[in-house]
């Protein structure tokens, strides 16, 4: 007697739509914010993205990895974090809408990471505290290798989260759940770090521009989640034609959320440069 499958899930209400006024609104918005941040940040490329580094990171620059005369928009520990969050996110992509969590064993792994990361991060605290002695001597190499361990975790959550979250017809099925493919994962993100360590130009440029980038991205694919539960379409977009709206309100809020502690920082500070440079 075979068994029965899963059963499918109970079709949704109909909910009304936003309109193109919607569009206009928000698309409106969303220019003129960035046309404005752009114009009040550093100049240049790579101005604007330590300008993104700036709200998230303290950027001390002997924390931190170059590339050539340019210093990562992150210090080691949030290269690695937002890094690892991003090659995790596009490494599941080709699963398609696969909403389900990893399994057990996998979060178990991610904690263990999770928990490098937090003792790391409070020994190379204690650093900066006078007559406070550190537990052992950190490194760029630790802090960059505990930060992609972590980084790895929030993408391999946040890729099902996304999913579940948005689509009508997410699937119930893991996208990151064999073994296989987990050391695969840990293998990508073990070179990106050795690459980075190392110094290859080939690997050290990209990996300064995705991280600094990582910091919009990352910020927008959570805000287009909780701008699908304000606009009540959570659940209920069946194409990426109709995720347009939420994706640009979800771009919105990040960039509000990026530019206000951008401008608190900056008029607390009244530099654009590290916290302790």
């Amino acid at each position: 007697m075979s068994e029965a499958g899963p059963l499918p899930k109970p079709a949704l209400p109909e909910r009304k739509r936003p309109g193109r006024v919607g569009y206009w609104v928000v698309g409106g918005a969303l220019a003129v914010l960035f046309a404005a941040w752009l114009a009040l940040t550093p100049s240049g490329f790579w101005g604007k993205l330590q300008a993104l580094g700036y709200a998230v990171c303290h950027q001390i620059p002997e924390r931190s990895f170059h590339a050539g005369e340019h210093t990562f928009p992150l210090c080691a520990r949030c290269t690695g974090m937002y890094l690892g969050a991003v090659l995790a996110f596009g490494f599941q992509l080709r699963q398609g809408k696969r909403g389900k969590l990893p399994p057990v064993w996998i979060l178990v792994i991610l904690g263990v990471f999770l928990l490098a990361f937090g003792v790391d991060g409070v020994n190379s605290f204690l650093n900066f505290i006078p007559g406070w002695p550190a537990l052992y001597a950190s490194s760029n190499t630790l802090r960059l290798l505990t930060g992609l361990g972590v980084g790895v975790g929030i993408g391999a959550i946040l890729y099902p989260i996304f999913n579940q979250s948005i689509w009508q017809d997410w699937l119930d099925e893991a996208a990151l759940s064999r073994l296989g493919q987990f050391l695969v994962l840990l293998a990508l993100a073990g070179l990106l770090a050795f690459g980075i360590v190392q110094g290859y130009p080939a690997v050290t440029f990209p990996a300064m521009v995705i991280s600094g980038l990582a910091v919009p991205f990352l910020l927008t694919l959570i805000y287009t989640i909780v701008a699908s539960l304000l606009l009540r379409l959570d659940n209920r977009i069946r194409n990426w034609r109709e995720l347009v709206l939420p994706l640009m309100l979800g771009g919105l809020l990040a960039l509000s959320q990026i530019a206000l502690t951008d401008a608190a920082r900056y008029l607390v500070t009244g530099t654009w440069s590290a916290i302790f440079p």
